[in-house]
């Protein structure tokens, strides 16, 4: 049975968290004189002399209708990163607890449980990239706190047999997380809608794919009220900035506009791998739920330098269990997306056998 209670780190249960100026005071008035600001503006603007909202109430109102789900079950973070961090940080011990990680996957799951001094076992996926739900079973023990679950996966491009995940989510009780900041590429539905069912869930999405939103660092964590509270029990009092809350809700008003994006850019993807699955010296387009593609080719190191010579980053990742040979590819503008292809193709002509 899963008893969140047992998960929390003693030290958090009892932690009294940092109460802020703003934190003190609800409702309406017209002068501030508790948070020791700059009465008198910034050389910006004088609204920016003033804190931010640290439970950014507004964003998550109206993310909440966007999303489906109660404000109270929404967590905001400074990029999904603090999220990540957070989680080890309220959830795992150092030197003592462990998570599973699913490689090939995202790299800040290891990164930042290295930086906790949390132990990282790892269920590699399968040849298909699905979940090894055996493999994962055998390495649980006493001490595992997080399963983590990059779904679609990065850098693969697929989503997980959404039956394998309800298995763990059944089966596990410690936290399972659900990252999905690929979603909206996707026909699968997100997690989400799930909350209500699994009070072991946790599902992150993020501003900065879909929404095109990276510069402004802006996370997502979806999980039941207990889970969110003990987040916001350990964030930093001001994590999300105020420019990045007032630009968030002008973006939560042009849903339509996003919709777009997403279709036409899930219209370049498959037009794309269509032309990539033309090329002789690509041996295999994976399948993509996200909006990159993963591309197996010959000699995938010296293409990418070829393609930084004619100043065009992908991102090589013959370094990482499962891809050898496979350069992640973004999909973007027609313009970029027409010269890619045109790098691609001077680069098979001056490589191009002298038999062939």
């Amino acid at each position: 049975m899963f008893d969140l209670n047992k998960l929390v780190r003693e030290n958090i249960k009892s932690l009294t968290p940092y109460s802020s100026a703003r934190d003190e005071f609800s409702g309406e008035a017209k002068v501030f004189l508790d948070a020791n600001e700059n009465a008198l503006g910034s050389p910006l603007t004088k609204w920016y002399n003033r804190y931010p909202d640290p439970h950014q109430v507004k964003v998550k109102e109206a993310l909440s209708v966007v999303k489906s789900v109660e404000a109270s079950k929404i967590f905001l973070g400074n990029g999904s990163d603090e999220c990540v961090d957070l989680l080890y940080r309220c959830f795992c011990n150092p030197g003592k607890d462990n998570v599973i990680i699913c490689p090939p996957t995202y790299g800040m799951y290891e990164v930042s449980a290295n930086i906790n001094d949390i132990e990282i076992k790892k269920a590699p996926l399968l040849d298909d990239f699905q979940l090894d739900l055996v493999h994962l079973e055998n390495l649980v023990n006493e001490n595992t706190k997080l399963i983590w679950i990059c779904s679609p996966n990065n850098p693969t491009a697929n989503s997980m047999n959404r039956e394998d995940v309800e298995t763990i989510l059944n089966n596990f009780n410690g936290l399972v997380v659900v990252d999905e900041a690929y979603i909206n590429f996707s026909r699968q539905k997100s997690f989400i809608q799930e909350l209500k069912d699994y009070p072991n869930l946790v599902v992150l999405q993020t501003f900065s794919k879909a929404w095109g939103l990276a510069g402004l660092r802006l996370g997502m964590a979806f999980a039941s009220e207990e889970i969110i509270e003990i987040l916001n029990r350990v964030k930093p009092p001001y994590n999300v900035n105020q420019v990045t809350q007032e630009l968030a809700l002008k973006a939560l008003e042009e849903v339509g506009q996003v919709n777009d994006m997403i279709k036409e850019l899930v219209q370049m993807r498959v037009a794309l791998k269509g032309v990539f699955e033309k090329i002789p010296f690509v041996k295999k387009v994976y399948p993509s739920d996200a909006n990159f593609l993963l591309v197996k080719v010959d000699n995938a190191k010296e293409i990418y330098h070829y393609l930084l010579t004619r100043g065009i980053v992908v991102r090589d990742r013959s370094n990482v269990q499962l891809c050898e040979n496979c350069l992640r590819i973004t999909v973007g503008t027609e313009e970029e997306n027409t010269e890619l292809i045109e790098a691609m193709a001077d680069w098979f002509v001056a490589n191009k056998p002298v038999n062939a």
